[in-house]
This record gives structure tokens, sequence and C-alpha cells, in this order.
């Protein structure tokens, strides 16, 4: 890899999936960068988080946005008319310099970009604000995910407050950008009927959101917790029910196709 100018964004890259179907419309190439901001009381992370091995931005591989696009652009015939880019994590927003070069280069190509995102770096506070108001330009639809719509619970998770997750989401709502607001159902945690009808209300004061998506918590991630030597602390949360998972839907208004 080519030694890099210091003016030039350089994100760090986890991992790179080149045919990915269920985040976003259409075939994606997805690219996960590295860096997670939330933090649980118990093991300094989100609880139920999947991907640990992301967390730590240094360990992130290196790239250009022009040396990524090239790589991804490598596989457009597979996108066809609805497909493109998602960007996830981590959380992308993270790394906003690169993320804003990324975009703007990928969208010079005419790719339908999409964003996963946890919401939790942003702020109106500059220069953050001003930078995420320009990465609007350049993004086609957000992937939202909000893990609790109540704000003690969601801080009982991640140690982080929801107060500018939610203001992300509004603010979206505002500008008309469209999102997918996606809800993991985790047993014991996330899986309330009363949160679930609160958040219900919560989605049906936005009018942006074109898709909900309520997404079955899974056990998948806890080798990668054992393998980095840390307790998982949902240790003995089975997935939940389909009944459960049905409830969800059902009080989300998750259309299904």
């Amino acid at each position: 890899m080519k030694k890099q100018n210091e003016e030039t964004p350089v994100g760090y890259v986890h991992s790179l999936e080149t045919f990915g179907s269920v985040d976003g419309p259409g075939v994606r190439y997805l690219i996960f960068l590295t860096g997670c901001g939330m933090r649980c009381q118990y093991c300094m992370r989100c609880q139920y988080c999947h991907n640990p091995d992301t967390w730590n931005m240094a360990a992130g591989t290196p790239y250009t946005a022009d040396e990524l696009i090239k790589e991804a652009i490598k596989y457009r015939t597979y996108w066809g008319s609805k497909g493109g880019i998602t960007i996830s994590g981590g959380d992308p927003l993270l790394q906003i310099d690169f993320l804003l070069d990324f975009c703007k280069k990928a969208k010079e190509e005419n790719i339908h970009m999409t964003i996963d995102t946890s919401g939790n770096p942003f702020t109106r506070q500059e220069p953050y604000f001003s930078k995420f108001q320009e990465l609007l330009q350049y993004t086609d639809l957000f992937l939202l995910d909000i893990k609790h719509i109540d704000a003690l619970q969601h801080k009982a998770l991640t140690a982080c407050s929801n107060d500018n997750i939610l203001d992300m989401a509004r603010y979206l709502s505002e500008i008309g950008k469209p999102v997918w607001i996606r809800h993991v159902l985790v047993p014991e945690k996330t899986d309330d009927d009363v949160a679930l009808h609160q958040l219900r209300e919560f989605i049906d004061s936005l009018h942006n959101v074109e898709k909900v998506e309520v997404l079955a918590y899974h056990t998948l991630g806890v080798k990668k917790w054992e393998d980095m030597k840390m307790s998982y602390p949902l240790a003995g949360i089975e997935a939940p029910t389909q009944e459960r998972m049905e409830n969800a839907k059902n009080i989300l208004g998750v259309r299904e196709k």
C-alpha cells in the first residue's frame, strides 16, 4: 500500500464483504470500519455486540477513499439497479473525515450509498455537525439502530445516553433523508411491550422512515468475546422465540414483503 499524504483522510477497515443482501436495498458491497463509542457498565461495550473485534480503531487496515472505491467497483456488475455500497462497523460515523471523502467520491461514480450506524457519534456541536451536514449530500440512506427507546435502559445496555441518537433521527426526519429503523430484540433486555409501544410512537413521529426491521438477537458473536478473553455479559440468554419476534413486528408495524 502506498504511503499516504498526511492531508488525505485514511479509513481504518475491519473487513469487506462483497455480496451483502440484508444491509440496504439490493446487493451491497459491505465495508466494516473499526471503532465503536458504545460502553456498558459491565464489559465497557454494548452488551450484545456481535462484532467485538471491530472496537479498536487502530486495529483496522488503513485505506484511502480511492483505494477502497477501486476495490468495491470490481463487484459493481452484481449490484444491479438497486444495490450499491453500505458502510457499517463498528460505527462509521466515528471516522467522519474519511467517510466524507469516500462517500463524495462514490457519488461521483453514481453509487448508491448507505450508512449503517447506531447514531452514537452524532452531535450538533462543531466542527462535527457541519461535516455531518455535508455527508448527507452524498448519502442516500441511513440504517439507524435504536437499541432501546427508554433512556435508563439504553444507558444500562451501553452506558451511553440515547438523547443524541434520537436527536439524529429527528434531524434526518426534518430534512427528509430516508431511514430504515432497526431494533435488535434481546430477551430480558429490549423485548418489553411497553418500550416497544414507546418506540412505535417515536417512529410514527418521524416522516422519513421507509422501513422498520426487527432483528433477532443471536449468540454467534460469543466466540469472539471468548477469543478476546472477555466475559460475555448476556451469557445464558437465548434467541427470542418466533412468537416474541412476531409480537415485536406487530407492535412496531413491520410490513413484510
